[in-house]
């Protein structure tokens, strides 16, 4: 049995290296996903195309995505939580906000 396997369905795994999954279709706040750990519970809605984390990472781990580095975690995250601007930096380019009331502004 491969790795990939043993994830939900809803989930998609696209490159073995990859420390991510990708959300297949939208999950409602308290859906139950199948990682390769065990399951975790969705606590907000999340869109199509999404990130959740494959497994517990510290704060500075890079995120890998189709087997690159996509960016750096700024917060640790535990198996099955969001991968977003929240808690990603871009490696690359910066990472902007728009604040009710400010423009957009470099968080690095």
């Amino acid at each position: 049995m491969t790795r990939q396997a043993t994830l939900d369905p809803q989930l998609l795994l696209i490159s073995p290296e990859d420390n991510c999954l990708i959300v297949r279709s939208a999950l409602p706040a308290g859906a139950r996903v199948q990682l390769e750990a065990g399951t975790a519970v969705i606590p907000a809605p999340l869109g199509l195309g999404h990130k959740l984390a494959r497994h517990a990472m510290p704060a500075g781990e890079k995120i890998l995505k189709y087997g690159a580095v996509i960016g750096s975690l700024t917060t640790a995250v535990a198996a099955g939580d969001h991968i977003h601007t929240h808690n990603l930096n871009s490696d690359y380019t910066p990472t902007y906000t728009l604040e009710e009331g400010h423009a957009f502004t470099d968080r690095h």
